[in-house]
């Protein structure tokens, strides 16, 4: 097909949009007549991305399911038909040959009613454990995408290929340390440690650098400080430090990645992939309040093949100190923690899964 039609969903955080946006750079290197659209939740943050990138994009009234009893919660129903009925007009409109979803509540909807319609569905699963939308589309879905293995509990087997998660193709084409040091005004004598708390920050692993800030200078290192969107006013008072940056978020992770000489991260999808890929020692501090707690079993897939430390966050004063420092003294161990986190990378992961795309195009 010359010119095939594909809508793309899935959104709220950047672990659910950058793969979505990778698929689409994909899928238009192999069809650059092909027309995209995508589909999120209004006010979220793929609203901005998805057009940065460079892409349409719809948005659907549609939000999560909070713990507690809110406002929120009992709108839950009217946005949920809502989003259902907007999804079908936007179908019907746009005629998709394949729809593919990424995660988030946006994409249930949409995928929902695409196969409801007959439209070819595909899922695109990165957690360990997954969320309750991605469980019940799996039924309908063609094809489940899947990053990691032993998830036939939750998916039909015969769906399911092992392709793992995309990651922005920048990450897979290693960048020079050198022009890394330069672009972030390092200091090649010390050691970088990369602190990354996703793209909207995150309030526990801030509130940790804030308190060892000085036991980490006292180590001999710099650190580049990704505190997030939402605590950069808290922070930012900290790049009077010196050998310390405190950034909202960072556009150039290829740079980033390649200047650290040890990272400290949650342990979201996109994050645990981009990790594998660029092969760097890292101390996984998961989030405790996600679904199913998934990113402890996203970090425990990794830590049990001794690719990554873990500490719960529950653990970290008792534990932090002692093991930050025999890492960041230890050069043998950081070796051995960057070579096994890199057997566990899928470079090509973006290319299985439009194959498969591929395959349902009518």
């Amino acid at each position: 097909m010359k010119n095939p039609r594909f809508i793309i969903s899935g959104g709220g955080t950047g672990g659910h949009i950058y793969p979505a946006v990778a698929i689409a750079n994909e899928l238009k290197s192999r069809f650059p007549e092909a027309e995209f659209l995508f589909v999120g939740a209004k006010d979220k943050m793929e609203m901005q991305k998805v057009p940065q990138a460079g892409y349409a994009i719809k948005g659907l009234w549609i939000s999560g399911i909070q713990r507690k009893l809110t406002l929120d919660n009992a709108m839950f129903p009217f946005k949920l038909l809502s989003s259902i009925w907007n999804s079908f007009k936007i179908i019907k409109s746009f005629k998709p040959n394949v729809v593919i979803g990424t995660g988030g509540f946006a994409s249930g909807a949409v995928l929902k009613v695409a196969s409801m319609l007959g439209i070819p569905t595909v899922i695109q699963e990165q957690n360990s454990y997954p969320g309750i939308t991605n469980k019940l589309l799996a039924k309908k879905a063609n094809k489940i995408c899947v990053a990691y293995e032993n998830l036939e509990r939750f998916f039909p087997k015969d769906k399911m290929i092992l392709t793992g998660n995309p990651v922005r193709q920048d990450l897979i084409n290693e960048a020079s340390k050198s022009e890394a040091i330069a672009y972030f005004k390092l200091d090649a004598n010390k050691k970088t440690l990369l602190v990354l708390g996703g793209s909207l920050g995150a309030r526990r692993i801030n509130q940790l650098i804030e308190k060892e800030l000085d036991f980490l200078l006292s180590q001999n290192i710099q650190i580049i400080w990704q505190c997030g969107k939402l605590y950069l006013n808290d922070y930012s008072k900290y790049n009077e430090k010196e050998n310390v940056q405190v950034v909202a978020f960072i556009d150039r992770m290829d740079l980033v990645y390649a200047a650290a000489d040890v990272v400290i991260s949650r342990s979201g999808a996109s994050s645990v992939s981009e990790l594998c890929i660029v092969g760097k020692p890292t101390i996984f501090i998961p989030s405790p309040n996600v679904a199913e707690d998934h990113q402890t079993k996203n970090a425990k897939a990794i830590s049990d093949k001794n690719g990554a430390i873990l500490i719960k966050e529950s653990e970290l004063e008792a534990q932090f100190e002692t093991i930050f420092s025999d890492l960041i003294s230890n050069e043998s161990k950081q070796s051995e923690l960057s070579q096994n986190i890199k057997k566990l990378a899928k470079p090509n992961a973006t290319k299985y899964i439009v194959e498969e795309i591929v395959k349902l195009i009518k």
